[in-house]
C-alpha cells in the first residue's frame, strides 16, 4: 500500500514524500520515503535511514529533526521507518537488542524489517546499495547500533544521537564507522550509564551503558591506532549558561573506519539543530551549537560498503 504526496519546494519544484506499508513478521509495517527534488532520478542515490526515538513516530520525528532540508542540499534519500507498539500509532519503539519496551518485549524483528525496506526501495527510486546509512535519536540511535552489528553487509556507517548501544553480545563482523552525539547532561539517556528515569507514560526504565566505554570498544574493534584526539571545541552562551560541543575522534583505523564522538554539555536529550524548545521540562535544553544533520551527513559521505578483500589502515 502506498500514499504519495508531492509538495512545493522553492516555489516551483516538487519533492516526493511517500508513506509505504509492507508486511513483515506477521505485522503491517510502514515507513516514510522522502525523495528530494534535487536528485537526478536517472542516477543512483545514497540512502539515510533515520529512526525515531522511543515513544515517537515517523511523521512527527521527520518534522522534529528537519533532515529533509539537508537531504535536498546534499541530494540523498531519507527513510523514516515507524516502530511498533501496543497502540499501533503511538508510543512506538525499536528492538535494539536489550531495549526497548514493546518492541523488545515482543522480540520484534526490526533488523529484518530494515533489510526488507532496502530490498523494496528500488521500486520507488534508484539507490546506491554501497551507500546506505543509519542514524536515529535515543531508542532510534540504539537501533542504529544494532544494525552496525547485524546488518553491516547493507549499512555502510551509523550515527547515534542521544542513544547508546544496547546489545547482549558485541561481535562486529568488520571495522565499522561510528559517530555518536551525546550530552553529558542528558537527563534521559544517561551519559555515564546507570538506570534512567521512567519511559514517558510508563513505568519502564532503561539501564544505560557509559558512552565513553562504548566508544573505546568500537575503537578497539576498528583497530584505531591513534586517539581519542580533541579536534574541535565549540561554545555558545545562552541565558542559562554556556553550551559546549567537543569533537573527539579515534583515527588510523582499519579501512579508515573512524570512531567520532561529539560530547556536548549544558544540552538535553535532543537532536542538535532540530526543532527548538520541545518539552524542555522533560528533555532539557535544545541547542543550535551544532547541526546534527550536517555533521552526520558529512561523516556518512566519506564511506561506502568496503571491498571485502581489502583491509588496510
Amino acid at each position: 500500500m502506498l500514499a504519495s504526496i508531492l509538495y512545493l519546494v522553492s516555489g516551483t519544484v516538487y519533492a516526493k514524500v511517500q508513506t509505504i506499508t509492507i508486511q513483515h513478521g506477521g505485522l503491517q509495517r510502514s515507513f516514510i520515503l522522502f525523495i528530494p527534488h534535487t536528485i537526478d532520478t536517472n542516477l543512483k542515490s545514497s540512502v539515510v535511514f533515520n529512526f525515531h526515538g522511543g515513544g515517537g513516530r515517523a511523521e512527527a520525528y521527520r518534522a522534529y529533526t528537519k533532515m529533509d532540508a539537508t537531504a535536498e542540499r546534499y541530494k540523498f534519500v531519507v527513510v523514516y521507518p515507524d516502530g511498533t507498539g501496543r497502540y499501533k500509532n503511538r508510543l512506538l519503539t525499536w528492538n535494539a537488542g536489550s531495549c526497548c519496551a514493546y518492541a523488545n518485549k515482543n522480540k520484534i524483528d526490526d533488523v529484518g524489517f530494515v533489510r526488507k525496506i532496502i530490498k523494496q526501495l528500488p521500486k520507488y527510486v534508484k539507490i546506491d546499495k554501497t551507500r546506505i546509512y543509519a542514524t536515529g535519536f535515543s531508542n532510534g540511535g540504539m537501533m542504529s547500533y544494532r544494525l552496525a552489528l547485524e546488518l553491516s553487509d547493507k549499512i555502510a556507517a551509523i550515527a547515534s544521537v542521544a542513544g547508546n548501544m544496547h546489545v547482549e553480545e558485541f561481535n562486529p563482523r568488520r571495522a565499522f564507522p561510528i559517530m555518536h552525539i551525546h550530552s553529558v547532561d542528558d537527563p534521559r539517556a544517561l551519559y555515564h550509564g546507570g538506570l534512567g528515569p521512567k519511559f514517558p507514560f510508563t513505568n519502564y526504565r532503561v539501564e544505560h551503558r557509559d558512552v565513553q566505554e562504548v566508544m573505546d570498544l568500537w575503537s578497539e574493534n576498528n583497530g584505531c591506532q591513534k586517539g581519542p584526539y580533541l579536534y574541535k571545541n565549540l561554545e555558545f552562551k545562552t541565558d542559562k549558561g554556556t553550551q559546549r560541543a567537543e569533537k573527539w575522534a579515534y583515527t588510523s583505523c582499519i579501512g579508515r573506519a573512524r570512531v567520532v564522538h561529539w560530547k556536548l554539555s549544558e544540552v538535553g536529550h535532543v537532536w542538535p539543530g532540530g526543532k527548538q524548545d520541545v518539552m524542555t521540562d522533560l528533555l532539557g535544553p535544545s541547542t543550535r551549537l551544532i547541526n546534527a544533520n550536517e555533521i552526520i551527513w558529512k561523516f556518512f559521505s566519506q564511506y561506502r560498503l568496503p571491498n571485502k578483500r581489502k583491509k588496510s589502515h
